[in-house]
């Protein structure tokens, strides 16, 4: 169960790096999206108070150790073990050129760039992808329904809460039987993961709440429609 929230947790941050960086604030979405508000937030300032007396400074500790180099080093081999569950859900969905694409920069990198610590993929014009089973889902047909905020997970839907099972099981962390030596990789891809958002939490304005659930919900949909979402201005 730790490797699943792990890999939850990594995911979500990571999204939430993207959506802040790259969505500005917006207005708050209407009620029927986030009809568990009252469980949520407690839920959320659980989980920012563990951030912020326990994640977010071993995340500041690790950045001011690392150099540089490293730190992008240790994120590019998190990224291409995550080539195989990319694979994974774009063989699903039935977008075969992109598995093919994941396919290609797992053996790039691996092979070519010290086991993915250097990113010669991208270098060699194969950008990454970024799917997970929540999209696959999505990309089903399956609705995502109201915006849920799990414990140490951080934002989700219950679309997305049921993909976090089978991406846990997905990649080499996934497989790794010597406990010490799995937990030793889960706890280093989070503090790693978390360690991306120093900078991008700049963005967060207002209630903290609303910010992270409209970025959140915006950013998924986003993902799911592979970028064609209709503007709403």
């Amino acid at each position: 169960m730790r490797d699943h929230c792990a890999n939850g947790l990594g995911r979500s941050l990571r999204l939430l790096a993207v959506a802040g960086l790259a969505l500005l604030p917006v207005a708050a979405h209407a009620s029927e999206e986030d009809p568990w508000e009252s469980f949520n937030r407690p839920i959320f300032r659980f989980n920012d108070t563990l951030d912020t007396y326990a994640l977010k400074p071993l995340a500041q500790g690790y950045q001011a150790v690392t150099p540089q180099f490293l730190e992008d080093g240790i994120g590019n081999v998190f990224a291409n073990i995550g080539e195989i569950n990319n694979f994974a859900n774009n063989v699903l969905q039935g977008k075969f050129h992109d598995a093919g694409v994941d396919t290609a920069r797992f053996v790039f990198n691996t092979l070519g760039g010290g086991l993915g610590f250097f990113d010669v993929a991208t270098h060699a014009g194969l950008q990454r992808n970024d799917e997970d089973f929540g999209q696959t889902l999505g990309a089903w047909g399956v609705s995502s329904g109201p915006y849920l905020m799990l414990p140490f997970f951080g934002p989700s839907t219950p679309r997305d809460a049921v993909g976090l099972v089978p991406d846990g099981y997905a990649g080499l962390k996934g497989s790794i039987s010597h406990v010490p030596t799995r937990n030793s990789v889960w706890a280093v891809d989070v503090v790693d993961s978390r360690a991306e958002l120093l900078s991008a939490e700049k963005v967060i304005s207002g209630d903290k709440y609303l910010f992270i659930r409209n970025a959140y919900l915006q950013n998924r949909e986003f993902k799911v429609q592979d970028g064609q979402v209709e503007d709403d201005f």
